[in-house]
């Protein structure tokens, strides 16, 4: 990806925007509550203590750049998120299964090459809604994260790690799957991998409300889930949920809906940060990318690095029309 195509779109609509709070003191409930102040916002109390390394984070009111548009997945419907291997330059996308119940958990996980045209697929029963999936590159292996064990609101309340197998179909109880559940009493959980620091947040519900939890890869992979970097409430009043990424020491959502009557062009897709130490929210930005597509719902986001080291982060959008959905990924590229 490092000859990639730099198309801008430029997101024309000023941007809300907190200063990062100072981390000398950490004053971590006070910066979600100044956060919630300025945008009408829920936030709770952060973590303990800073232990996610401060980072530069990106600017989310730069332009955005195409990846692709319109790519076709192996199945017809709505892309539901996408992730990187950074090592093995792979990119995978997951969608809800052709043919299956919305709450049978069966998801088509595509591979695409960055141009958007099909290399392989797989499928995965009873797994969940594909809000987020992770890749972690092992020799010239990819292990994709996902989750698992669907419930009845058709998400998944375990995670599961599995080698990518082109051709395959997995059932929830396969052998093929690591599972793991770090967050005991989770009645649903995602993650997504930060592919630089080899980081993952683990975005979970329980009784006590919904967080994200920032934990080593590795230590996931391993079964200790008792050493998490941090754990901070996961911000409400942003509107429609649709995907989220980890980089350094920031978590990044999407949300909005598809173009409809009551959201035409357009549309009102949002890009967020969160500082992982505290919970508060940094920046929210109104976003353009891809304001030309037919039906244009955003679905996931991930990062990449390129081979010259450039970090990106992907903002994925679904298009087309029902029966025909289509793929398509926009970077952000300017650290800030």
């Amino acid at each position: 990806m490092s000859d990639l195509r730099d198309v801008p779109e430029r997101d024309g609509v000023p941007a809300a925007t907190v200063p990062s709070p100072s981390r000398r003191g950490l004053l971590r409930l006070g910066g979600g509550l100044v956060a919630a102040s300025a945008f009408g916002l829920s936030f709770g109390a952060g973590s303990a203590a800073a232990a996610v390394p401060a980072t530069k984070r990106f600017s989310l009111t730069e332009p955005s750049h195409d990846l692709f548009r319109h790519a076709k997945l192996h199945d017809a419907r709505v892309q539901q998120s996408f992730t990187f291997d950074v090592v093995n330059r792979r990119l995978f996308v997951a969608q809800l299964k052709s043919g299956s119940p919305d709450d049978s958990g069966d998801l088509c996980i595509t591979q695409l090459d960055f141009s958007g045209n099909k290399l392989g697929h797989m499928y995965l029963l009873g797994f969940g809604h594909g809000v987020s999936i992770g890749a972690q590159p092992v020799g010239a292996d990819t292990y994709l994260w996902t989750e698992v064990d669907v419930n009845s609101n058709a998400r998944g309340t375990r995670l599961a790690r599995f080698r990518w197998n082109n051709g395959a179909t997995l059932s929830r109880t396969s052998p093929a799957l690591a599972k793991h559940q770090p967050i005991p009493g989770a009645t649903e959980m995602t993650c997504a991998i930060d592919p630089v620091n080899n980081r993952m947040a683990i975005r979970y519900l329980t009784a006590s409300g919904r967080r994200y939890g920032i934990y080593n890869v590795a230590d996931i992979a391993a079964g200790v889930y008792d050493e998490p970097l941090s754990d901070v409430p996961h911000p409400t009043g942003l509107g429609t949920f649709q995907g989220y990424a980890l980089y350094g020491s920031y978590v990044y959502q999407l949300t909005g809906n598809p173009y409809g009557p009551d959201n035409p062009n357009p549309g009102n897709s949002y890009v967020s940060s969160v500082d992982v130490n505290t919970g508060a929210l940094v920046q929210r930005a109104f976003t353009r990318a891809g304001s030309t597509l037919t039906f244009r719902e955003p679905e996931g986001m991930g990062i990449y690095r390129t081979a010259a080291g450039e970090v990106r982060l992907f903002l994925g959008f679904a298009s087309g029309v029902a029966g025909d959905r289509r793929s398509n990924l926009f970077y952000k590229n300017v650290l800030i």
